[in-house]
């Protein structure tokens, strides 16, 4: 009788522990599960991450050319003002759209509330004190509004009688009308566009090419890359193509260093 009933302790005992045995088994299952699924996630972020390319510049001045450009030219279309002083007037005006004013208010061309203006308003230290200046929705708006206001006042009249490729005469008339009180201004607007070719834009938007007695820079035998040099810019700078340049020095790619020297003949 012992015999049977420690037989059946004995039986029941090794019931329990295979019972344990197998739970501890499939714990260790889902751990494993849980585990491969979190995983996955931080491996989908890192392929997005590669994706994103943005465009860089050494020239807060080319991205603001290159942003607003195509905008400047449909204004000179609709309003007959030259894209090289809308684009430069930005320029200066915004700095290179930077100023407090323009980041706050897309503000690009730092006009003021005047009378009649019934749109945002926005308060900043200019001629005087807390002057009233107008707040836009969005850049664009900023540049029809400055279209506008050159095209309906009667004191601006006299720009519209010039050349539309007078840029020149542009720059001094904005100042004559009272645009701005720098008597230096027209000098900085025409230097702008000098510096960046923006009057190729005007030429763009009538469809032809001005003859202009450009200085190129006489060819030496290599230059020492600068600072701010690029293979375009100095291609431009010498009369040549980039595929030129890069032919001449042995060059696959685009980039160059500061100290490198780069030769302008072969």
């Amino acid at each position: 009788m012992k015999l049977k009933i420690y037989t059946v302790l004995i039986i029941s005992l090794l019931i329990v522990s295979c019972g344990s045995k197998k739970h501890t088994v499939r714990t260790e299952t889902t751990k494993e599960v849980v585990k491969k699924e979190v995983v996955v996630v931080p491996v989908k972020k890192k392929s997005t991450v590669k994706i994103t390319k943005k465009k860089t510049y050494s020239d807060s001045k080319l991205a603001y050319i290159d942003m607003y450009s195509e905008i400047a030219m449909e204004e000179m279309r609709k309003y007959k003002i030259p894209a090289s002083i809308t684009l430069s007037q930005g320029i200066l005006e915004s700095r290179s759209g930077q100023s407090g004013l323009t980041l706050k208010s897309n503000n690009h061309f730092g006009i003021k509330c005047h009378k009649g203006w019934n749109g945002g308003r926005t308060y900043h230290d200019d001629d005087e004190k807390g002057e009233c200046f107008r707040v836009y929705k969005n850049p664009e708006t900023s540049f029809k509004d400055h279209s506008l206001f050159l095209a309906e006042r009667s004191r601006y009249s006299n720009l519209f009688k010039l050349k539309i490729t007078d840029y020149k005469g542009w720059a001094k008339g904005l100042r004559k009308a009272g645009y701005a009180t720098d008597k230096a201004y027209p000098k900085k607007l025409i230097a702008i566009i000098e510096k960046y070719q923006l009057y190729k834009y005007d030429d763009k938007v009538l469809g032809k090419r001005r003859k202009r007695n450009e200085k190129v820079a006489k060819p030496a035998e290599f230059l020492t890359v600068v600072k701010g040099d690029t293979l375009f810019s100095i291609a431009k700078k010498y009369g040549l193509t980039v595929n030129q340049l890069k032919s001449i020095n042995g060059l696959d790619g685009d980039g160059i260093s500061i100290g490198q020297k780069i030769f302008i003949k072969k």
